[in-house]
C-alpha cells in the first residue's frame, strides 16, 4: 500500500528524454560549444567544440538533469546534474526534462532508485558495462509522492549525500596526508633529534627468503598478495592444484610479494590468521632480522616512487613484471636504526588509522543512505517536518 497522496506510474509518465547528437569528428573544432561526452559527466575536464549552429535541444545549460543509457556500470550509467559550462550534448545521454507537478529534486533520485534496477538486469558489452534502450528506461515503475512529499524526500537524500561529499574530501586530505608523510619520514627529511646516522643496505642484508616446504598439491592452503600494500589474504580454503605442484610454507609476520606483479606495488605481510598457509614461489616470502621493522619496511617499499624506481629490474618480454627475489635483495636503501624505524612505522599506523577510520564512515553513509533511499522512495518510510525546519526521516 502507497501513503495517502501517492500513486504508481512508469518513468515515462513524470519525465521525457531527449537524446544527444552524434558528433562526428567532422564536427569537431577547438573553439565554440563544448561537445558533453559521457567521460565528462564524471569530471573530465577535456573537450571537443562545436562551433557551429546547434539545435535548441541538444544545447545543455548548468543545473540541467542528464541520464547516461550507456556506461560503466555504478560510475557513468544513470543520472547526472550537469554543473559544468553550457554545451551541446552528445550521444549516449539523454536530457531529462521533467512533467509537470514532478520536482527536478525527486526525480533526479526516482531516475537514481531505478539506475539500480537497470543496472542489476541489463546486459552490457561486458559486465561493467551497461549499454540500454530507451524503452527499458520509460517502462520502469515508480512510486509518485504528493509534490510536498517530493520536496521532503529530495532534501533529506541532498542532507546525505552532502555529508557523503563532505566525508570523501576528508578520506581523501587523510590519505593525500599519509603520502606526503610517508615521504617527508622516508626521505629523512623529517628526523627524530639524536638519532643514528642511516646506512645504505641491500635488502639481502635485512631479510632471507623462506623456503619451508609445505604440504603441496591439493592439501594446499593458498595465499595471494592484493596490489599496492593492502595486505595478504587467502585465495581459497583449499587449493585444486596439482600432486607437482610445489608448495612452501608461510609464518605470520613474513615479509611476501609477488614475483610476478612487483612493479604494482603488491606488498605484504602474512597476518597471524594466515600462520601456516601456503604459497608457490610466485609468491616468495622472507624472515627479517632482528633488526628490521616489518611495518617500516612494508611502508618503505609500498610506496609508488619505491617500486617505479626499479623498473630496471623487471625482465622483458610478455613478463616485464616479473622482478626475482635475487634481483630484489640486491636492491639498496637508506636504513635507520630499529628505534628509529619503529618510530617512524608509529607515525605512519595513526596517520592510516585516521584514513581508515573515514573509510569506514564513508561506507556506513553509503550504506545507510541506499537503504534510506529505499525506503523513502517507496513510501515506506515517510519524511516528517518536526518542530524545526529541517526535515528528518522518521
Amino acid at each position: 500500500m502507497l501513503p495517502e497522496g501517492w500513486n504508481r506510474a512508469t518513468v515515462a509518465d513524470v519525465c521525457s528524454f531527449q537524446n544527444g547528437h552524434g558528433f562526428g569528428p567532422e564536427d569537431w573544432d577547438d573553439k565554440g560549444f563544448p561537445i558533453i561526452r559521457i567521460q565528462n559527466l564524471n569530471g573530465g575536464k577535456k573537450f571537443d567544440y562545436f562551433s557551429g549552429t546547434p539545435e535548441a535541444e541538444w544545447i545543455v545549460h548548468s543545473g540541467q538533469l542528464l541520464f547516461a543509457w550507456a556506461g560503466t556500470r555504478g560510475v557513468s550509467f544513470g543520472p547526472t546534474v550537469w554543473r559544468g559550462p553550457t554545451g551541446v550534448l552528445n550521444q549516449h545521454i539523454f536530457k531529462v526534462t521533467a512533467n509537470t507537478d514532478v520536482q527536478e529534486g525527486w526525480l533526479y533520485w526516482a531516475l537514481r532508485h531505478v539506475t539500480d534496477r537497470v543496472e542489476r538486469n541489463a546486459h552490457g558489452f561486458k559486465d561493467t558495462l551497461v549499454h540500454v534502450k530507451k524503452s527499458d528506461i520509460e517502462r520502469q515503475s515508480v512510486s509518485v509522492p504528493s509534490p510536498e512529499d517530493q520536496k521532503r524526500i529530495s532534501a533529506t537524500l541532498d542532507t546525505w549525500d552532502a555529508a557523503i561529499a563532505t566525508t570523501e574530501r576528508l578520506l581523501a586530505n587523510s590519505r593525500e596526508q599519509c603520502s606526503v608523510l610517508a615521504q617527508k619520514l622516508m626521505s629523512g627529511r623529517t628526523r627524530q633529534k639524536g638519532t643514528l646516522a642511516w646506512k645504505k643496505r641491500t635488502l639481502s642484508e635485512l631479510m632471507r627468503e623462506s623456503r619451508v616446504l609445505g604440504s603441496g598439491g591439493h592439501e594446499a592452503r593458498k595465499l595471494t598478495v592484493k596490489l599496492y600494500a593492502k595486505g595478504v589474504i587467502e585465495k581459497s580454503s583449499r587449493g585444486a592444484g596439482s600432486e607437482s605442484t610445489q608448495y612452501y610454507r608461510r609464518s605470520a609476520g613474513q615479509f611476501i610479494y609477488s614475483k610476478l606483479d612487483f612493479l604494482n606495488g603488491a606488498f605484504g605481510l602474512v597476518p597471524a590468521e594466515l600462520d601456516g598457509y601456503e604459497s608457490t614461489l610466485d609468491l616468495p616470502a622472507f624472515d627479517l632480522l632482528p633488526d628490521v621493522d616489518a611495518r617500516w619496511l612494508l611502508y618503505f617499499v609500498s610506496r609508488e616512487e619505491f617500486y617505479r624506481s626499479q623498473l630496471g629490474l623487471a625482465n622483458g618480454g610478455r613478463k616485464a613484471r616479473r622482478v626475482n627475489p635475487k634481483d630484489l635483495l640486491q636492491i639498496a636503501i637508506p636504513v635507520p636504526g630499529i628505534m628509529e624505524q619503529q618510530a617512524i612505522a608509529d607515525a605512519l599506523d595513526l596517520a592510516w588509522k585516521i584514513a581508515r577510520d573515514d573509510e569506514a564512515q564513508l561506507r556506513s553513509l553509503r550504506i545507510e543512505k541506499s537503504a534510506l533511499m529505499q525506503q523513502l522512495l517507496t513510501g515506506k518510510r515517510r519524511v516528517c517536518l518536526p518542530a524545526a525546519t529541517e526535515a528528518v526521516a522518521c
